[in-house]
Formats: C-alpha cells, structure tokens, sequence
C-alpha cells in the first residue's frame, strides 16, 4: 500500500489538473488549497455538498432539555456553538459565566468569542480530534455535560462518556441535508474530496447513476473513508497521514507522486 494512496493501480495514477474540494471556499487567502493550486497550475474549486438547517426552538423543546441543569458544554464544531447560543437566546436563556466550554480545537474555542468575552470563561480545548478533548473531559468527571449536536453525528463522544460514567445529555440542535449540486452534472474533476459520510451521501443523493470512473476520490478520517469504501467507491487519497495531517497536505503528496514533481 502506498503512503499517499490506497488504490496504487497505474491505471488510475493519472496526472491531476482539477480538484473539487466538498466544502465552502475558504475566507483565509492564505489557505494552503489556495496555495496548492498556485504551486502545481492546478484548478481547485470548493462547493459545500451539505447544508446545515437549525432545529426550530418548537422542536428543541420536544426533546425536554433543560440547559441551565448542565455544568459543561462540548463544541465539536462552529455550527454547534451558533446552534447553541441561537436557541439560548430563542428561549431567552443567559448562561452562567461559570460555564464550562470544552472545545474540539483551538478555533472552536476562539470562535466563541462572537457570543462570550472568552477571557472571562473557563475554557478547554484539545488539538485536532476527538481524543484530544476527551483526555481533558477525563480531568473533569463531576460535570454535567451537554453536547450540541447534528442529527447525525460520530459515535465516539457519546460512547467514550457511557463507558466512563459520565454524565451527558445530547441536544439535537441542527440537522445536516444534502445540497443541490444539479448544476455539477457536467462537470468533471480529476479529485473530489470529501470530509464526512455525509458528503457521500449528497453525491448520489444528487446524481444516483454517479459513475467513478478515472475521477479519484480523497477521504478525510476513517468514517469518510469507510462510507467511501460501501458506497463501491474506490478510495484513492485517504487523510490524514503521518506526513500529512490535513486534506490539503495528503493531497498534495499525491499530486507530486502522479504529477512527476
């Protein structure tokens, strides 16, 4: 097996001249997809395969959660930290300044500064994964935590706080469908990269007779993978590697391989 590659068959390690990368066009300049497509004149375009939609507060409240009877709250994304204070402020409801936040990465964290002075909060965060945040939740068993999610989402977290006997409460805040991507028909990529078992399931939500054929499919973490994998898909790029810790990096270790660079 390849470093940068699953399927290695020279048939398919063909030069790359387009990527579409499943998910919206970053605002930093600076984005090393950006600097990638400079680098190799190559054509990277971004479109979000999936949307996300709130859950109304009618609904939230079907699940009978009181958010005041928690301690903590865990933010794996900065959708669930815009779900969550939305549906505070939707059942006007002012969080206690001695709630705890414990946060995926570091970005979560300063994210939150849009609805807190984050200087005046207790805040934790890990590095990149879910692992990282849970070895700091370990630290603080007598919590009461509650965890703003999608309607789909990992099962890692859930079940790390039901094998440590730790108290948490999921609320359902948004839910993610999948876009309308009719007017890609057409169009052919070299690369699509996708981020979640969700992206997949938009990609022939949208197009059911979707045929791989030379087009190499990227996939970030293992669940991404494994959808890719069931779906009949060949998985060409799998991220992160050892050498390469993010999409952009793997990517661009196999555009050298089948690029001759």
């Amino acid at each position: 097996m390849s470093e940068t590659t699953v399927n290695a068959h020279p048939d398919r390690l063909t030069k790359v001249s387009s990527i579409l990368v499943s998910q919206a066009r970053p605002t930093d300049e600076k984005s090393p997809y950006f600097e990638l497509a400079k680098r190799y004149n190559i054509k990277v375009d971004f479109r979000p395969f999936i949307e996300i939609q709130g859950v109304s507060f009618k609904d939230f409240r079907k699940q009978k959660i009181n958010i005041l009877d928690h301690t903590a709250i865990i933010f794996t994304s900065r959708n669930a930290v815009d779900h969550f204070f939305r549906i505070c402020k939707e059942a006007r409801i002012e969080v206690p300044a001695d709630m705890k936040y414990f946060c995926i990465t570091e970005q979560t964290a300063i994210y939150l500064q849009k609805y807190i002075v984050i200087r005046k909060r207790k805040i934790f965060s890990g590095q990149k994964t879910a692992a990282d945040l849970l070895e700091l939740i370990k630290k603080h068993k007598s919590e009461k935590f509650l965890f703003p999610c999608s309607d789909k989402r990992r099962n890692d977290i859930p079940e790390f706080m039901g094998t440590n006997d730790l108290h948490l409460t999921e609320a359902v805040m948004y839910e993610t469908g999948s876009s309308d991507l009719s007017d890609l028909e057409d169009v052919y990529y070299d690369i699509l990269a996708f981020f979640s078992p969700s992206g997949i399931k938009s990609l022939f939500d949208n197009f059911p007779d979707f045929q791989q054929n030379k087009t190499r499919i990227a996939a970030f973490g293992p669940t991404t993978a494994k959808a890719v994998t069931d779906a009949g898909l060949i998985l060409d790029i799998q991220a992160p590697l050892p050498n390469a810790p993010s999409m952009s990096g793997a990517l661009e270790l196999y555009i050298k391989k089948v690029n001759g660079l």
